[in-house]
């Protein structure tokens, strides 16, 4: 017999009415009980508190953290450029000739209201003087005796974002374990030597900026590069630094000279002399009445002179090197000491014109190309070179490690025949 299906449990086939499921009339939505304001209230209030205790403690971490960061995530030093020098205007020689005029006849009052401005001008430039010192692991009794130490004058000349960069005399860098830095307020520093270059006897030296108090920031400053060019006999200067033999001297005097130039390989130096008395190993900053430095003092000028004199280079002639220097870069070195040939030697000795070369350094890369004393040196790297600048601004352009072609004459047996060289430029670090 078939098996027969219960009506009441199963549907019949075909129809279209869905099974009701039990206990459907208990399937409702439940509504959130409505937020009184006193809640809402409650709820914002604890939120605000939440993130006002999150901007504390983020605020602390910045502050614990920044001097950390700053040392290890500084990112690459600017790179420090050294204006150009303008040139003269052509009313300065008549504005001076006024200046002059008016200064004639000076009583007590203006002599004394004059001196006081001068040494206004001298407080200001001393901001950007520095003492530089080598450390050694020896302790100086005499140094420790009488509060003299060995050191040299050294002034900022840049900042490159992560560094203040000092330049100073290179004769600290011998035989030195390290070296520290006193500024104009007296607090000193340690120091690190960045780049040198022993042919021009320049030096620049770091202070880490993170390393520098709020104090000694209030009282230092970049100094300011002048345009040495501008500079006569007569002009009034200042001298600041270790000139007398102690670190903190203050001259004033006069340009007495500017006609003489310091000769050195690869180039010449303008030099102005003074009147301003120098101990013998003393250096110093040379400021003119705007405070500007237009010399750097050195004892390594005329060592052979007679009574003891503050000398300086002019800064203007110094000014591509120290960029460099200040960019940790080498200063190109070849190694001639030359003189021009004007057009009318030329003539008068049947030579070419060009650059002579007087001397060549031994174990010098121009000596290792070939080059000797006599031969005249007349294009290099297709620079065409008329005289010892044009020589020395070819030299500066080239780069430490690269091959550069000079072209010049030699004098033989019939006369002066063309010569060539293949020159690998160094440096003197």
């Amino acid at each position: 017999m078939p098996y027969d299906e219960d009506p009441k449990q199963s549907p019949k086939e075909g129809s279209g009415k869905k099974e009701e499921e039990p206990f459907s009339f208990l399937q409702e939505t439940i509504k959130p009980k409505p937020l009184s304001r006193e809640k809402i209230l409650s709820q914002l209030a604890r939120i605000a508190i939440y993130g006002l205790i999150f901007g504390v403690f983020a605020c602390f971490g910045f502050f614990a953290l920044k001097p950390w960061i700053g040392k290890h995530f500084q990112g690459d030093p600017k790179t420090v450029t050294i204006p150009e020098d303008e040139e003269a205007k052509e009313n300065e020689e008549a504005e001076a000739g006024e200046e002059q005029a008016n200064a004639t006849g000076l009583s007590a009052l203006s002599y004394e209201e004059m001196m006081e401005s001068m040494y206004e001008t001298a407080s200001e430039a001393y901001k950007g003087v520095v003492s530089v010192t080598a450390s050694s692991n020896t302790e100086d009794w005499e140094s420790t005796a009488t509060g003299l130490r060995t050191s040299v004058t050294g002034v900022i000349v840049a900042d490159n974002g992560q560094e203040l960069l000092i330049l100073a005399d290179n004769a600290i860098c011998a035989d030195a374990q390290g070296w520290y830095v006193v500024f104009a307020d007296g607090n000193r520093y340690s120091a690190s030597l960045k780049k040198q270059d022993k042919n021009s006897g320049l030096a620049v030296f770091s202070v880490v900026r993170n390393n520098i108090t709020d104090t000694t920031w209030n009282a230092v400053k970049v100094a300011e590069l002048g345009n040495s060019n501008l500079s006569k006999p007569g002009d009034v200067v200042i001298a600041l630094g270790n000139t007398f033999g102690y670190a903190d001297g203050t001259g004033y005097g006069i340009i007495s000279s500017n006609s003489y130039k310091e000769i050195f390989s690869d180039g010449e130096c303008q030099v102005l002399a003074t009147d301003i008395a120098a101990s013998e190993d003393g250096t110093g900053i040379l400021f003119n009445q705007e405070g500007q430095v237009i010399g750097l003092i050195s004892p390594n000028i005329w060592e052979e002179k007679e009574g003891a004199t503050a000398n300086a280079f002019a800064i203007s002639d110094l000014k591509a090197a120290i960029e460099l220097l200040v960019n940790g870069e080498s200063v190109p070195y070849i190694g001639i000491s030359g003189t021009a040939v004007t057009n009318e030697i030329a003539q008068q000795q049947s030579m070419p014109s060009g650059m002579y070369v007087v001397q060549v350094d031994a174990d010098s890369p121009a000596m290792a190309a070939g080059i000797q004393s006599g031969d005249v040196i007349q294009e290099i790297s297709g620079t065409e070179v008329m005289n010892t600048s044009t020589y020395e601004k070819a030299v500066l352009e080239c780069k430490t490690g690269e091959n550069v072609k000079l072209k010049g004459s030699r004098l033989g047996a019939d006369g002066y025949v063309d010569i060539e060289f293949t020159v690998t430029v160094g440096s003197q670090e």
